[in-house]
């Protein structure tokens, strides 16, 4: 995407410097560490300290693109860009680089960034060709539509335009936002290069700075008081003007409208004066109003302006001075700093002290119009519609591709956010049910033009629940509607699941809501989870004709609630009639239409499902492409939706059972298998006369490639094929969604005994060949997670599901490092359910306090708390297990009475304590994950990186400060700061940027630099024009690009691109993700390329931080980050510091990957170098020694 360009602001500070990298032969460790080996994306891959010697002989591409270091690349792929000059309103002159794709919102953006023109909103861009004709610009032209800008010649004008009531409003909150840094997002890495850039220039001349020392080795074991310096401060405000309210004229009377008024402004500015200002249809002027007498005359001076900012700079000089200040500040910042991110990442620390409440009359005004969706009162959006008419948009080429999937992208990430708004309002109260005659677990909401309804976590219910003061009051919500007129529209509509277990009698409609939520536990939340995967699947399949709803899951409060787009005509009467497809009784009737199966088996075979046929209640036979409780509707605006769609992966054999029904395979996992099966049957054709034992040999090595191809790929565009891909070469291998399912299977016993034995083999090859091989690249640390997330992510890549966290805990207990990270994770999962437990319980005004003493009993020891209403820790197991399975019968589907504690004077919560709640854990662990969670496990854990784990995931805000773990109550109800939704979505992806990243690492593998960074440079394109740069995608692109500049020997270039990865990774994933401390030591690499030293260290500080935060100091890659750290010391002579280093990262090796293992070897060569750069020759002969044992 083309746009203003920023004459190399930022970029790294460091032209001056030398751009060769030191040939000693200690740097290639440094530079190994997370420069050569950064292509982990969200699986964090050890530095390239942890490779050392060994990288040389990766096939993923380092070394052969570490043969040119000498070749630069060129610009072939970055689009061609014309100089358009641009009159503003003001006359003023400036220049856009355009691209002739660009569209006239792209070219209204680029005005909006660029400082002379941010303000203006309201304006029509008139072109002016060669030729002398004029043309005015239509928002969605494209500049080539009108005419040849590669030519030159053309110019474009700002013209005034009318404003209406929205768009004066929009002005108006654009001003307020200008006036505002709390949008400036300043990462401390721009601080740091700035901070730089001002020491040299005062130094410039002096002697040689001496390079300052890092803090000591024991800034690694204090985790909580890291926490302090991870926020950076807020910028300063600069102030501009006292204040900006919607006057008490409004709105205007109906005399003054039919002379254009449409708002009036009340303004005081920095000198004092007071003035009232009418927002009219043309332009802003100060009226005459003084008093409570409007008086809608212009004053005698004509203070009027087309705009807002212009008019106040005319009457006040503060003002102006002070917007040219916050325009410099904006200006000083990264460009990336000053872009919003449509899907904000959110924060588990809070500023400490907190930062005081001022009154703002301007967001008082905000909060009263608050309408829990993106748009103002009155004013809904038909998502729907919107969707599905950019879904139909041409797709033909290119250029296509782009506007669709910007237009997708941008309504979707709209979607989430109104999504997540309206669910607050409804776990708040604040939006009445559509059936509020209904018992409240039957609730369901629409708001804004969303469907929203409850899933429930029936996995809780499988522990006991000793620990709550009633448990007979207990209640878990449902969503399955009794009632037959919402029951019709509920199925109709698709919440999360409308499957139905067959043990529901056909009288079940006369027995009570409750007991038909105790049979069924229909929305639980792993249906609701499988029915996000199964939308996204038919979503990518993007096959034309066939739909599927937006969607979103949002987690606050305890209470999981599912939003989704409304299909046209659903909530108008009864639509049986416009079942076209599946079936809404659990399979007794089926429906059945030739046009909408055809689409169907067409999505199906893109996704490996089987055509099948099944049998009805009443024994007929229907041919289907999808599980039989899928639903396909017709809607009416005539399109066909397909719905429900918990399985579009087969059942995980390894989990049968009613109780594991939502247990189905992972999408990477099915990709994965069926092209290994396709590996093993096209060796077995080449091969058709070998014998048996050669045969067996075969299999065991395709399937060694298979797996092998599954892990050599770490990044998070992982080269195994997603479910779309390869469908016309592996056609044959399809599986039947419908087998091992309550459901009445077609066919001959051979045929179904086929289908059944697919599966199986799908989960043998998940348990036999992925994850060995999966924890294989564990101990080898091709694969090194450092925290929840990106564990969680490295299973989801590998198709591991989160269910077998405990098969494979069991098999790394050798490595510590490993066993704290899955022990942890599976403590924090169950610590999860039994907190949202509770905050389901709690009420309003318990929210903080009840988080508060649950930290408490969680990290800290509180035991004497009162024991009313707890019947607890002395129950044998034997007593356990028979209360649990009471409670399991007596609790669900009924209404969690809050109120009658409360009135009581008693809190849900003061009753708990440590022991119980981690008995409570253990119970889970053990019921969910098979694991035996360690009796000292609550001792051993490391505590900052489990709270971490546990606030980002129940989305918890606590205070930055530092904390005593050791207490036993270390947290306060003032520490606990916001409780924030979680949110998952279906926001589609760019294929086409994912395909060229990966044509990219193929290029940069065989060495052709060239050919590499046009691909990531196309890639990064495409990715701006649809997502903008605030996209982990985008953030990836620049990661590879960063690589590519650094092996052609630019290394100035690759802090450029690092910079933007590192920017936008610390917006996009968080302050404190894995993957923004690998940047920041990925920049202080380069630093320390360009001889920066100093600045190089202030990057790896900061990169010790964030490590010790998200896995804490035992952690292979912190000690890799050692390494890095020891060699930058190395080279400034600081040789004692360096060997503190290299001690540290040694003694850290040993004890978490033994003695033997390759990276303990790399810590003893890097002190072998250390010891020869000091003369200690015999001594480094020594320790060198050691590598051959």
């Amino acid at each position: 995407m083309a746009g203003k360009s920023k004459g190399g602001k930022n970029k790294g500070k460091a032209q001056g410097a030398g751009q060769s990298v030191s040939a000693e032969p200690e740097v290639p460790v440094a530079d190994g560490a997370e420069v050569i080996n950064p292509e982990n994306g969200e699986v964090c891959d050890p530095p390239a300290a942890e490779g050392g010697v060994a990288d040389a002989e990766k096939t993923d591409g380092d070394a052969p693109v570490a043969a040119q270091p000498g070749k630069k690349p060129t610009e072939a792929g970055e689009l061609h860009l014309y100089p358009v000059p641009v009159r503003t309103q003001s006359g003023e002159k400036l220049e856009l680089q355009l691209s002739p794709g660009d569209s006239v919102i792209d070219v209204k953006q680029f005005l909006l960034d660029a400082p002379e023109t941010c303000f203006y909103t309201c304006y029509d861009l008139i072109l002016h060709s060669k030729d002398g004709s004029t043309h005015q610009l239509e928002d969605y032209n494209e500049i080539s539509e009108i005419a040849d800008i590669t030519s030159g010649g053309c110019s474009l004008e700002m013209v005034a335009g009318i404003y209406d009531e929205r768009s004066i409003r929009s002005h108006l909150r654009r001003v307020r936002e200008l006036l505002s840094l709390s949008s400036l997002h300043v990462s401390l890495s721009t601080s740091l290069a700035l901070q730089q850039e001002s020491a040299q220039g005062k130094s410039a001349g002096s002697e040689k700075t001496v390079i300052q020392e890092l803090d000591g080795l024991n800034f690694m074991e204090d985790s909580a008081g890291a926490l302090t310096n991870l926020l950076a401060s807020a910028p300063a405000e600069i102030k501009c003007v006292e204040s900006i309210v919607f006057s008490s004229f409004n709105p205007p009377p109906s005399y003054r409208r039919l002379h254009g008024d449409l708002i009036y402004i009340d303004v005081v500015t920095l000198e004092g004066n007071k003035y009232c200002i009418t927002g009219s249809s043309k332009s802003f002027y100060v009226n005459c109003s003084d008093g409570s007498i409007l008086d809608p005359k212009p004053t005698k001076q004509s203070l009027e302006a087309s705009t807002l900012v212009g008019l106040l700079q005319k009457i006040s000089a503060k003002f102006k001075k002070g917007f040219r200040e916050v325009l410099d500040r904006r200006a000083s910042a990264h460009p990336f700093e000053n872009v919003q991110s449509l899907l904000p990442v959110t924060s588990w620390l809070g500023a400490h002290p907190v930062t005081e409440h001022r009154r703002d009359a301007a967001r008082a005004e905000e909060s009263v119009v608050l309408s829990y969706g993106t748009e103002l009162i009155g004013m809904q959006r038909d998502w729907n519609e919107e969707l599905q008419s950019c879904r139909e948009f041409p797709h033909g080429n290119p250029q296509e591709r782009i506007l669709r999937g910007r237009a997708l992208y941008k309504v979707t990430c709209d979607f989430v956010d109104a999504a997540v708004k309206g669910a607050v309002g409804v776990i708040n109260r604040c939006i009445p049910p559509i059936n509020p005659t209904d018992p409240e677990c039957f609730h369901m909401y629409v708001h804004n033009n969303i469907f929203f309804s409850f899933a429930v976590d029936s996995d809780y219910e499988h522990i006991p629940k000793d620990w709550k003061p009633d448990c007979q009051n207990g209640a878990t919500r449902s969503t399955k509607v009794s009632s037959s007129g919402v029951e019709a529209k509920r199925d109709m509509n698709h919440s999360e699941s409308t499957e139905v277990s067959n043990s529901i009698s056909d009288n079940s409609s006369d027995a009570s809501a409750e007991a038909q939520i105790a049979d069924s536990e229909q929305a639980t939340y792993a249906s609701a989870n499988n029915d996000l995967k199964g939308t996204k699947a038919y979503q990518e399949a993007d096959i034309s004709g066939l739909y599927n709803l937006a969607m979103a899951i949002i987690d606050y409060r305890g209470h999981r609630v599912v939003a989704q787009s409304i299909i046209p005509g659903i909530l108008q009467g009864d639509k049986s009639d416009s079942l076209l497809y599946g079936s809404v009784d659990n399979g007794k009737k089926i429906s059945w239409n030739e046009s909408f199966h055809s689409k169907v088996v067409e999505a199906a075979k893109r996704l490996h499902l089987k055509e099948h046929v099944v049998l009805d209640g009443s024994g007929n036979p229907v041919k289907l492409a999808a599980t039989v409780e899928c639903k396909g509707i017709v809607g009416s605006d005539d399109r066909h939706y397909i719905l429900d769609l918990m399985r579009v992966t087969p059942r995980d054999s390894n989990y049968m059972g009613q109780e594991h029904r939502f247990c189905v395979l992972r999408p990477e996992l099915v990709a994965s298998f069926v092209e290994a099966e396709s590996t093993k049957q096209s060796t077995r054709q080449k091969v058709p006369d070998a014998s048996e034992e050669s045969g067996d040999q075969v299999a065991s090595t395709s399937d060694a490639k298979a797996s092998s191809v599954e892990g050599d790929d770490k990044s998070e565009e992982s080269s195994a094929p997603t479910l779309e891909e390869n469908s016309n070469s592996n056609a044959e291998i399809l599986f039947n969604p419908n087998v091992f399912t309550e459901y009445k299977l077609a066919g001959s016993p051979e045929e179904i005994a086929a289908d059944e034995e697919l599966v199986k083999r799908a989960g043998t090859y998940l348990l036999e060949i992925v994850i060995p091989k999966f924890v294989q690249d564990l101990c080898s640390l091709d694969i090194s997670p450092m925290d929840g997330q990106t564990l969680t992510d490295a299973l989801h890549l590998h198709g591991i599901n989160v269910r077998y966290l405990g098969k494979i805990a069991g098999m790394i207990k050798h490595l510590p490092h490993l066993w704290d990270l899955f022990s942890a994770e599976i403590i924090v999962r169950s610590a999860k359910h039994v907190i949202k437990e509770i905050l389901r319980q709690s009420a309003d005004h318990d929210i903080g306090p009840a988080i508060a003493h649950f930290l408490n009993c969680f990290v800290g020891k509180v035991s004497g708390a009162s024991t009313k209403g707890s019947h607890g820790n002395a129950q044998s197991k034997t007593q356990k297990g028979h209360e649990s399975s009471q409670t399991q019968k007596s609790t669900k589907g009924q209404k969690l009475n809050n109120t009658a504690a409360s009135r009581k004077g008693l809190s849900t919560y003061s009753h708990l304590k440590s022991d119980g709640i981690w008995s409570n854990i253990k119970e889970f662990a053990k019921s969910k994950y098979q694991f035996e969670v360690p009796d000292d496990a609550r001792l051993s854990a490391k505590r900052v990186s489990v709270l971490r784990n546990l606030c980002q995931k129940v989305g918890i805000t606590i205070a930055a400060r530092k904390y005593n773990l050791d207490a036993s109550t270390p947290f306060e109800a003032l520490d606990i700061l916001n409780l924030q939704p979680v949110v998952k979505h279906s926001v589609p992806t760019c294929t086409d940027a994912k395909n060229l990243m990966e044509a990219g690492k193929v290029r940069m593998a065989e060495g052709t630099l060239n050919e590499a960074y046009a691909l990531f440079s196309e890639a990064f394109s495409l990715l701006q024009q649809i997502t903008g740069p605030m996209h982990k995608d985008a953030a990836n692109c620049c990661r590879y690009l960063a690589m590519v500049l650094y092996h052609a020997g630019d290394t100035a270039g690759a802090i450029v691109q690092q910079h933007r990865e590192l920017i936008i990774n610390e917006r996009c994933l968080g302050l404190d993700h894995p993957d923004t401390a690998h940047s920041y030591g990925n920049m202080a690499l380069f630093y320390h390329g360009l001889n920066q030293t100093e600045l190089a260290l202030r990057h790896m500080s900061r990169t010790l931080l964030l490590l010790s935060l998200a896995s804490g100091p035992d952690h292979p890659d912190v000690a890799a980050t050692l390494i890095n750290v020891a060699m930058m010391y190395q080279d400034a002579s600081n040789m004692n510091t360096a060997l503190r280093y290299l001690q540290e990262a040694l003694m850290k090796n040993e004890r978490l990957l033994g003695p033997d293992h390759v990276q303990t070897a790399v810590c003893y060569h890097a002190l072998a170098i250390a010891f020869s750069c000091m003369s200690l020759y015999k001594l480094s002969i020594q320790v060198n020694s050691y590598i051959k044992h």
